[in-house]
Protein backbone atom coordinates (compact mmCIF):
# COMPACT_ATOMS: atom_id res chain seq x y z
CA UNK A 1 0.00 0.00 0.00
CA UNK A 2 3.13 2.55 0.82
CA UNK A 3 4.22 2.10 -2.33
CA UNK A 4 1.49 2.70 -4.38
CA UNK A 5 0.83 5.81 -2.31
CA UNK A 6 4.26 7.28 -2.79
CA UNK A 7 3.67 6.40 -6.94
CA UNK A 8 0.56 8.21 -6.89
CA UNK A 9 1.97 11.20 -5.21
CA UNK A 10 4.83 10.56 -7.36
CA UNK A 11 2.46 10.57 -10.85
CA UNK A 12 0.82 13.98 -9.42
CA UNK A 13 4.11 15.53 -9.68
CA UNK A 14 4.58 15.01 -13.25
CA UNK A 15 1.21 15.87 -14.75
CA UNK A 16 2.42 19.17 -15.55
CA UNK A 17 5.74 18.04 -17.49
CA UNK A 18 3.51 15.22 -18.98
CA UNK A 19 1.16 18.87 -20.27
CA UNK A 20 4.21 19.71 -21.91
CA UNK A 21 5.08 16.68 -23.29
CA UNK A 22 1.36 16.19 -24.80
CA UNK A 23 1.76 20.16 -26.59
CA UNK A 24 5.00 19.22 -28.20
CA UNK A 25 3.95 15.77 -29.34
CA UNK A 26 -0.15 16.64 -30.34
CA UNK A 27 -0.46 15.92 -34.13
CA UNK A 28 3.12 14.34 -34.38
CA UNK A 29 3.65 10.85 -36.44
CA UNK A 30 6.61 8.79 -36.67
CA UNK A 31 9.12 9.92 -39.06
CA UNK A 32 10.34 7.00 -40.81
CA UNK A 33 13.63 7.94 -42.36
CA UNK A 34 16.42 5.91 -42.39
CA UNK A 35 18.95 7.35 -40.84
CA UNK A 36 22.16 8.50 -43.38
CA UNK A 37 25.17 6.42 -43.51
CA UNK A 38 26.04 3.55 -41.45
CA UNK A 39 26.48 3.26 -37.63
CA UNK A 40 30.07 3.57 -37.74
CA UNK A 41 31.75 6.38 -36.89
CA UNK A 42 33.15 8.92 -39.39
CA UNK A 43 34.74 12.29 -40.60
CA UNK A 44 32.58 15.53 -41.32
CA UNK A 45 33.19 17.34 -44.54
CA UNK A 46 30.35 19.62 -43.94
CA UNK A 47 31.24 23.06 -44.05
CA UNK A 48 28.59 24.81 -41.73
CA UNK A 49 30.51 27.68 -39.56
CA UNK A 50 29.85 30.48 -37.11
CA UNK A 51 30.24 34.00 -37.68
CA UNK A 52 33.84 33.44 -35.89
CA UNK A 53 34.89 30.62 -38.25
CA UNK A 54 34.03 27.51 -35.81
CA UNK A 55 31.72 24.53 -36.57
CA UNK A 56 28.32 25.54 -36.10
CA UNK A 57 26.57 22.81 -33.51
CA UNK A 58 24.15 24.95 -32.78
CA UNK A 59 20.45 24.57 -32.53
CA UNK A 60 17.70 22.16 -30.65
CA UNK A 61 18.06 18.48 -31.81
CA UNK A 62 16.55 15.47 -30.83
CA UNK A 63 17.49 11.86 -30.27
CA UNK A 64 13.76 10.16 -30.51
CA UNK A 65 14.76 9.44 -33.97
CA UNK A 66 17.15 6.38 -31.60
CA UNK A 67 14.28 5.91 -29.42
CA UNK A 68 12.99 1.93 -30.69
CA UNK A 69 16.76 0.86 -31.08
CA UNK A 70 18.26 -1.20 -28.29
CA UNK A 71 20.93 0.25 -26.10
CA UNK A 72 23.23 -3.72 -26.68
CA UNK A 73 22.82 -5.50 -29.76
CA UNK A 74 20.14 -8.41 -29.17
CA UNK A 75 21.69 -11.78 -30.28
CA UNK A 76 19.73 -11.94 -33.42
CA UNK A 77 21.63 -9.05 -34.58
CA UNK A 78 25.25 -10.31 -34.14
CA UNK A 79 28.02 -9.50 -36.22
CA UNK A 80 25.63 -6.25 -37.63
CA UNK A 81 25.57 -2.80 -37.38
CA UNK A 82 22.23 -2.16 -39.24
CA UNK A 83 19.09 -3.72 -39.84
CA UNK A 84 18.22 -5.54 -43.22
CA UNK A 85 15.50 -3.36 -45.34
CA UNK A 86 12.74 -6.34 -43.74
CA UNK A 87 13.74 -5.66 -40.66
CA UNK A 88 13.81 -2.14 -40.42
CA UNK A 89 10.40 -2.04 -42.56
CA UNK A 90 9.38 -4.28 -39.09
CA UNK A 91 10.60 -1.64 -36.76
CA UNK A 92 8.63 0.84 -38.87
CA UNK A 93 5.67 -0.78 -38.46
CA UNK A 94 5.87 -1.43 -35.11
CA UNK A 95 6.50 2.43 -34.44
CA UNK A 96 3.51 3.06 -36.87
CA UNK A 97 1.36 1.05 -34.49
CA UNK A 98 2.37 2.30 -30.91
CA UNK A 99 1.43 5.60 -32.11
CA UNK A 100 -1.64 4.67 -33.28
CA UNK A 101 -2.81 2.54 -30.47
CA UNK A 102 -1.72 5.40 -27.76
CA UNK A 103 -4.39 7.17 -29.03
CA UNK A 104 -7.15 4.51 -28.06
CA UNK A 105 -9.08 5.28 -24.85
CA UNK A 106 -6.79 5.22 -21.91
CA UNK A 107 -7.72 3.08 -19.22
CA UNK A 108 -5.93 4.53 -15.89
CA UNK A 109 -6.89 2.29 -13.71
CA UNK A 110 -5.28 -0.91 -16.12
CA UNK A 111 -1.76 -1.39 -15.67
CA UNK A 112 -0.91 -3.84 -18.96
CA UNK A 113 1.37 -2.56 -21.46
CA UNK A 114 -0.30 -5.83 -23.27
CA UNK A 115 -2.62 -3.50 -23.80
CA UNK A 116 -3.84 -0.69 -26.08
CA UNK A 117 -4.33 2.95 -23.83
CA UNK A 118 -3.13 1.34 -20.94
CA UNK A 119 -0.70 2.46 -18.37
CA UNK A 120 3.22 0.70 -18.22
CA UNK A 121 2.84 1.43 -13.74
CA UNK A 122 1.36 3.84 -11.11
CA UNK A 123 3.51 6.57 -12.40
CA UNK A 124 3.70 6.06 -16.34
CA UNK A 125 2.31 9.29 -18.29
CA UNK A 126 -0.68 7.87 -20.68
CA UNK A 127 0.76 6.37 -23.83
CA UNK A 128 0.06 9.31 -26.18
CA UNK A 129 2.77 11.41 -24.02
CA UNK A 130 5.50 8.98 -25.18
CA UNK A 131 8.09 9.93 -27.83
CA UNK A 132 8.00 6.61 -29.78
CA UNK A 133 9.18 7.33 -33.19
CA UNK A 134 11.99 5.51 -34.58
CA UNK A 135 14.16 6.70 -37.90
CA UNK A 136 16.73 4.67 -37.10
CA UNK A 137 18.55 1.47 -38.69
CA UNK A 138 20.67 0.56 -35.96
CA UNK A 139 20.90 -2.95 -34.31
CA UNK A 140 22.20 -1.06 -30.66
CA UNK A 141 23.55 2.64 -29.17
CA UNK A 142 26.58 0.56 -28.42
CA UNK A 143 28.89 0.59 -31.48
CA UNK A 144 31.93 -1.07 -29.59
CA UNK A 145 32.83 -3.21 -28.17
CA UNK A 146 32.03 -4.86 -32.34
CA UNK A 147 29.98 -6.74 -30.34
CA UNK A 148 27.54 -4.61 -29.28
CA UNK A 149 27.78 -4.96 -25.77
CA UNK A 150 28.82 -3.18 -22.49
CA UNK A 151 31.58 -5.15 -21.51
CA UNK A 152 31.02 -6.94 -17.81
CA UNK A 153 30.53 -5.06 -14.36
CA UNK A 154 32.82 -5.35 -11.78
CA UNK A 155 32.02 -6.82 -8.44
CA UNK A 156 32.56 -3.34 -7.31
CA UNK A 157 29.79 -2.05 -9.66
CA UNK A 158 27.35 -4.27 -9.04
CA UNK A 159 27.72 -3.10 -5.20
CA UNK A 160 27.28 0.49 -6.39
CA UNK A 161 24.50 -0.62 -8.28
CA UNK A 162 22.53 -2.63 -5.18
CA UNK A 163 23.35 -0.13 -2.96
CA UNK A 164 21.94 3.09 -5.06
CA UNK A 165 18.74 4.49 -4.15
CA UNK A 166 15.45 3.96 -5.60
CA UNK A 167 13.19 6.29 -4.53
CA UNK A 168 9.95 6.32 -5.89
CA UNK A 169 10.76 3.64 -8.44
CA UNK A 170 11.25 1.42 -5.58
CA UNK A 171 9.56 -0.31 -2.29
CA UNK A 172 10.99 2.44 0.55
CA UNK A 173 11.73 3.43 3.09
CA UNK A 174 10.23 6.66 2.00
CA UNK A 175 11.90 8.39 5.65
CA UNK A 176 13.17 11.89 4.25
CA UNK A 177 14.18 13.37 1.49
CA UNK A 178 17.54 11.32 0.99
CA UNK A 179 15.56 8.38 0.35
CA UNK A 180 14.58 9.49 -3.50
CA UNK A 181 17.06 9.69 -6.17
CA UNK A 182 18.46 12.88 -7.85
CA UNK A 183 16.05 12.84 -10.59
CA UNK A 184 12.72 12.14 -8.29
CA UNK A 185 14.46 15.40 -6.47
CA UNK A 186 14.80 17.59 -9.41
CA UNK A 187 18.82 17.68 -9.20
CA UNK A 188 20.21 15.69 -12.13
CA UNK A 189 19.35 12.90 -14.46
CA UNK A 190 23.50 12.68 -15.04
CA UNK A 191 25.60 12.26 -18.05
CA UNK A 192 25.75 10.26 -20.31
CA UNK A 193 22.03 8.77 -19.88
CA UNK A 194 20.69 12.82 -20.27
CA UNK A 195 21.08 12.31 -24.39
CA UNK A 196 19.85 8.96 -24.34
CA UNK A 197 16.45 9.10 -25.56
CA UNK A 198 13.76 7.90 -22.23
CA UNK A 199 9.86 7.46 -22.95
CA UNK A 200 9.96 11.74 -23.65
CA UNK A 201 11.89 14.84 -23.13
CA UNK A 202 14.39 13.58 -25.49
CA UNK A 203 16.04 17.08 -26.82
CA UNK A 204 19.18 18.74 -26.12
CA UNK A 205 19.95 22.47 -26.81
CA UNK A 206 23.68 23.66 -27.77
CA UNK A 207 24.78 27.20 -28.02
CA UNK A 208 28.56 28.44 -28.49
CA UNK A 209 30.82 31.68 -28.69
CA UNK A 210 34.73 31.70 -29.16
CA UNK A 211 35.61 30.27 -25.95
CA UNK A 212 32.73 28.31 -24.76
CA UNK A 213 29.79 25.44 -25.24
CA UNK A 214 26.97 25.43 -23.65
CA UNK A 215 24.35 21.89 -23.54
CA UNK A 216 21.02 22.35 -21.97
CA UNK A 217 19.33 18.95 -21.57
CA UNK A 218 15.63 18.82 -21.43
CA UNK A 219 14.54 16.78 -18.92
CA UNK A 220 15.69 18.31 -15.67
CA UNK A 221 16.88 21.78 -17.76
CA UNK A 222 20.36 21.57 -16.25
CA UNK A 223 22.94 23.43 -18.67
CA UNK A 224 26.61 22.42 -19.05
CA UNK A 225 29.34 24.81 -19.68
CA UNK A 226 31.96 23.60 -21.22
CA UNK A 227 35.25 25.77 -21.67
CA UNK A 228 37.21 25.43 -25.03
CA UNK A 229 40.30 27.43 -24.06
CA UNK A 230 43.40 25.92 -22.13
CA UNK A 231 42.91 25.88 -18.76
CA UNK A 232 44.70 24.83 -15.64
CA UNK A 233 43.81 21.20 -14.28
CA UNK A 234 40.64 21.06 -11.92
CA UNK A 235 42.30 19.59 -8.67
CA UNK A 236 40.89 16.31 -7.55
CA UNK A 237 39.05 17.51 -4.49
CA UNK A 238 36.75 19.54 -7.01
CA UNK A 239 33.77 17.25 -8.01
CA UNK A 240 30.49 17.58 -9.48
CA UNK A 241 27.37 15.50 -10.14
CA UNK A 242 28.52 16.36 -13.98
CA UNK A 243 31.84 16.03 -13.41
CA UNK A 244 34.41 19.12 -14.70
CA UNK A 245 34.81 19.17 -19.06
CA UNK A 246 36.93 20.79 -21.38
CA UNK A 247 36.22 20.94 -24.78
CA UNK A 248 38.66 20.70 -27.97
CA UNK A 249 37.98 21.68 -31.76
CA UNK A 250 39.27 18.12 -33.87
CA UNK A 251 38.59 18.94 -36.79
CA UNK A 252 34.88 19.69 -37.45
CA UNK A 253 34.45 17.51 -34.06
CA UNK A 254 33.77 19.20 -30.75
CA UNK A 255 35.54 16.61 -28.48
CA UNK A 256 34.22 17.12 -25.14
CA UNK A 257 36.66 15.04 -21.90
CA UNK A 258 34.99 14.88 -18.55
CA UNK A 259 36.52 13.67 -15.33
CA UNK A 260 36.38 14.12 -11.49
CA UNK A 261 32.76 13.40 -11.19
CA UNK A 262 31.07 12.85 -7.38
CA UNK A 263 30.31 9.20 -7.64
CA UNK A 264 26.68 9.84 -6.97
CA UNK A 265 25.19 9.56 -10.18
CA UNK A 266 26.48 6.13 -10.93
CA UNK A 267 25.61 5.67 -14.30
CA UNK A 268 25.87 1.73 -15.24
CA UNK A 269 28.11 1.17 -12.14
CA UNK A 270 30.05 4.12 -12.74
CA UNK A 271 32.32 5.27 -9.99
CA UNK A 272 33.58 8.90 -9.34
CA UNK A 273 36.73 7.87 -11.57
CA UNK A 274 34.91 7.72 -14.71
CA UNK A 275 36.39 9.67 -17.73
CA UNK A 276 34.27 10.10 -20.76
CA UNK A 277 34.87 11.50 -23.87
CA UNK A 278 32.56 13.12 -26.17
CA UNK A 279 32.24 13.86 -29.58
CA UNK A 280 29.70 16.10 -31.50
CA UNK A 281 29.81 15.82 -35.46
CA UNK A 282 27.70 17.78 -37.38
CA UNK A 283 27.08 15.52 -40.49
CA UNK A 284 24.75 17.48 -42.78
CA UNK A 285 22.33 19.99 -41.95
CA UNK A 286 19.85 17.56 -40.12
CA UNK A 287 21.73 15.37 -38.78
CA UNK A 288 23.86 15.69 -35.44
CA UNK A 289 26.41 12.33 -34.68
CA UNK A 290 26.58 12.14 -31.01
CA UNK A 291 29.12 9.51 -29.65
CA UNK A 292 30.70 8.51 -26.09
CA UNK A 293 33.44 6.52 -24.90
CA UNK A 294 33.47 5.77 -20.91
CA UNK A 295 36.52 4.21 -19.61
CA UNK A 296 36.57 3.55 -15.33
CA UNK A 297 39.29 0.47 -14.48
CA UNK A 298 36.92 0.04 -11.38
CA UNK A 299 34.22 -0.46 -13.42
CA UNK A 300 34.21 -2.26 -16.91
CA UNK A 301 37.66 -4.03 -17.69
CA UNK A 302 37.95 -1.84 -20.83
CA UNK A 303 36.34 1.06 -22.30
CA UNK A 304 33.41 1.18 -24.05
CA UNK A 305 31.29 3.70 -26.75
CA UNK A 306 27.98 4.22 -27.95
CA UNK A 307 26.43 6.60 -30.72
CA UNK A 308 23.71 7.70 -31.88
CA UNK A 309 22.31 10.88 -34.54
CA UNK A 310 20.88 14.04 -33.34
CA UNK A 311 18.15 15.80 -35.51
CA UNK A 312 16.70 18.53 -35.42
CA UNK A 313 13.70 19.87 -32.69
CA UNK A 314 12.30 23.02 -34.97
CA UNK A 315 9.96 23.89 -32.14
CA UNK A 316 12.52 24.47 -29.48
CA UNK A 317 13.22 23.92 -25.97
CA UNK A 318 10.14 23.69 -23.78
CA UNK A 319 9.63 23.98 -19.97
CA UNK A 320 10.51 21.01 -17.96
CA UNK A 321 8.71 21.64 -14.64
CA UNK A 322 9.96 18.90 -12.91
CA UNK A 323 7.82 19.24 -9.69
CA UNK A 324 5.27 22.01 -9.68
CA UNK A 325 5.54 24.12 -6.77
CA UNK A 326 8.16 21.87 -5.99
CA UNK A 327 5.84 19.72 -3.98
CA UNK A 328 6.54 15.99 -5.50
CA UNK A 329 8.75 14.78 -2.47
CA UNK A 330 6.40 16.61 0.19
CA UNK A 331 3.56 14.73 -1.14
CA UNK A 332 5.66 11.54 -1.35
CA UNK A 333 6.28 11.67 2.16
CA UNK A 334 3.17 12.19 3.21
CA UNK A 335 1.89 9.92 2.03
CA UNK A 336 4.54 7.67 3.24
CA UNK A 337 3.48 8.36 6.87
CA UNK A 338 -0.42 8.39 5.96
CA UNK A 339 0.39 4.23 4.63
CA UNK A 340 2.38 3.68 8.13
CA UNK A 341 -0.80 5.08 10.01
CA UNK A 342 -3.20 2.89 8.23
CA UNK A 343 -1.29 0.22 8.45
CA UNK A 344 -0.88 0.77 12.67
CA UNK A 345 -4.24 1.41 13.30
CA UNK A 346 -5.75 -0.89 11.23
CA UNK A 347 -8.21 2.14 9.33
CA UNK A 348 -8.58 1.48 5.47
CA UNK A 349 -10.23 3.72 3.26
Amino acid sequence: MQSWLVAFARCSMMVAVWSVALTTLAGQAPRPNAARGSASSGASTLNIRTPWGAPDLQGTWTSEPEFGVPFERPAEFAGRELLTDQEYAKRVAQSERQAAEALNEIDVFTIDTSNAGAVGSPTSPPPHWLERSTASRRTSLVIDPPDGRIPPITPQARARLANQTRGSFGDGPFDSAADFTLYDRCITRGVPGAMFPAVYNATTRIVQSPDAVAITYEMIHETRVIPLEPLDAVSGAIRDYLGIARGRWQGNTLVVETTNFNGKTVYRGASEKLRMVERFTRLDKETLRYEVTLEDADTWPRPWTAQLNLRPRPEGLFEYACHEGNYGIRNMLSAARAAEKEGADGSSR
